[in-house]
């Protein structure tokens, strides 16, 4: 390492670590009287958010929360998940962020995976708590949140309700200062194979990721997004990666929030109308949602917008939702990257293009954000040209990058080989710096020695105007090793088949964007496409159903 010069500080110089209280600070300072807001029934200032904190805090702590300890939450996202992004942390403790949204099993092998001792339950949740309770390890003591009258639940070790506790807790909790590296989150996310895999961050890495995160979105003119006159929304669960870590930048700068609960399509046209929602974020499926809501039809969205990440964002939902007055906005990441690695930003070259040119980029992953090093390597760990044409795999360095997995350290050093971090992404960079992923390495289709990319395909498929949502998988090819074959959901009163599909895609071939040999000579028309727990598209439970459906000789596929 290099030697530098470094001078020792004055005796009393305090040495400020960097904490997720820090965060909780200025907030109240700028706006105290500005609301946090949760569905149609609760609404409180700044003022009394920091106090809630506290009361959480001292609720804990008497229940027997020490520094080092984990505590789980199960909820929809609300004001009290808000306060435990904050109070848990601020203990020194770890706060688990479960995803309710798996399986029953899953669920159980996270928590006991995690080593939760404490976990704050929603009412809806209590069968679902109750059906894995005898088999959790480590679990000593719960708590019951619930929107309903009725105040408590048949819960193992159930210290109180929520908001009771805190209405008898001290207003005030003098936080503790401790080492900046020390554990603050951790959450559980799904490959293809195998158990969840554990994931955790520090202190340091969130507040330095917060610091990120509130420069791209509030300084970049090209795509300012949110400053402190806005009202936020996450559509996002909070369970997956802490909402994108959106909620701590609104609380660092005092926005108005509006947290939603469970994801209702009427409620939240209801609350982006009533309260004014001007940002939020999302999947592209969950945009989807939304737009098609009986609440949203004749509704003008003129002002807001969304950053979408998750999966690609397509031409076809950017023209779709800038006619309903939103402005889209990619961004990538993942769950080990905590998550924002890059953002869409267009530079004064591209701001003098043209609308379709400024379209292109605006709806590509984007240029690494601030403190963000990005790299393009093949599979021997040589790095490759940022040029625009070299693909290989995405490969990421940054401070708030996850540094293994817990309790997995062969999966760790998979993650961490070569000293960057693999993404598993097929991507390209370009010389002005954008990021441009082709697919997922495991999804993308071989066929004919020719590499074809499933989100370029989807991304076409999904311009015909009969097309609501669209996926593409590789299916197996005795002559061509694997051929595309796509998933579609038709708007309503439409038809489409193989042709029909074949019709659509010829010009592209014509113009170069992709060969013959990419459109798929079968499709399924379904009513719905199978989804993740967070809303992406699941191909790996795609390539079982078409399997079954062609071995059944399904009547709903189409071929060419």
């Amino acid at each position: 390492m290099l030697q530098t010069r470094i001078l020792p500080p004055a005796t009393n110089a305090y040495q400020y670590p960097l904490l997720i209280k820090r965060l909780l600070l200025s907030g109240v300072r700028y706006e105290k009287t500005r609301e946090i807001v949760y569905r149609d029934s609760l609404r409180y200032s700044y003022a009394t958010f920091n106090e809630r904190v506290a009361r959480l805090a001292n609720v804990l702590s008497e229940a027997g929360v020490k520094a080092g300890d984990t505590v789980a939450v199960m909820d929809w996202d609300s004001h009290r998940y808000l306060e435990c992004m904050f109070a848990i942390p601020m203990l020194g403790a770890v706060l688990h962020t479960i995803n309710i949204r798996l399986s029953p099993e899953q669920i159980l092998y996270t928590m006991n995976h995690a080593e939760d001792r404490f976990v704050l339950v929603n009412s809806e949740f209590v069968p679902l708590y109750n059906g894995i309770a005898s088999q959790l390890t480590t679990v000593e003591k719960t708590l019951l949140l619930t929107d309903g009258e009725e105040k408590t639940a048949d819960l193992p070790g159930l210290v109180g309700e929520y908001e009771q506790l805190l209405a008898a807790a001290g207003s005030s909790y003098e936080f503790a200062d401790f080492d900046e590296d020390s554990v603050a989150t951790t959450f559980y996310t799904t490959g293809t194979t195998g158990n969840p895999k554990g994931v955790y961050f520090t202190h340091r890495q969130l507040v330095l990721h917060t610091l990120s995160m509130a420069t791209t979105v509030g300084s970049l003119d090209s795509i300012r997004l949110l400053g402190t006159d806005d009202v936020y929304m996450p559509i996002t669960p909070m369970f997956h990666v802490h909402a994108w870590g959106i909620p701590y930048v609104a609380t660092m700068l005092g926005i108005k929030q509006v947290y939603p609960g469970r994801y209702e399509p009427e409620m939240l046209c209801r609350l982006i109308k009533e309260e004014k929602v001007s940002f939020s974020h999302c999947v592209p499926t969950i945009l989807q949602m939304v737009l098609n809501a009986p609440g949203a039809q004749g509704h003008d969205f003129g002002g807001l917008k969304m950053i979408i990440g998750g999966s690609a964002l397509n031409r076809a939902l950017y023209d779709a939702a800038k006619a309903r007055g939103i402005q889209l906005t990619a961004a990538y990441g993942m769950s080990e990257t905590c998550p924002l690695i890059s953002c869409a930003y267009l530079s004064e070259e591209l701001l003098a293009g043209s609308e379709d040119e400024r379209t292109i980029y605006r709806i590509k992953a984007g240029v690494p954000v601030p403190l963000v090093e990005a790299a393009i390597m093949t599979a021997d760990g040589k790095l490759l040209p940022a040029d625009g044409e070299a693909q290989g795999e995405l490969v990421l360095r940054a401070p708030w990058l996850t540094q293994s997995y817990f309790r997995e350290e062969q999966k760790g050093e998979e993650l961490w080989e070569h000293g960057w971090l693999h993404t598993g992404d097929v991507a390209t960079l370009d010389d002005m710096g954008f990021i441009d992923i082709r697919d997922r390495i495991k999804d993308v289709i071989k066929t004919g020695g020719e590499w074809i990319s499933s989100l370029e395909l989807e991304d076409m498929i999904s311009r015909h105007p009969a097309i609501r949502e669209v996926a593409v998988v590789g299916v197996p090819d005795p002559q061509w090793g694997e051929r595309p074959f796509a998933l579609l959901v038709l708007a309503e009163g439409q038809e489409l088949d193989a042709k029909g599909l074949k019709a659509h895609l010829k010009p592209f071939v014509e113009q170069g964007h992709i060969n013959k040999w990419a459109i798929p000579t079968q499709i399924a028309i379904v009513t719905e496409i199978p989804k993740t727990s967070v809303g992406k598209l699941d191909k790996k439970r795609i390539r079982v159903d078409i399997a079954q459906w062609q071995a059944a000789g399904s009547e709903f596929l189409s071929t060419l």
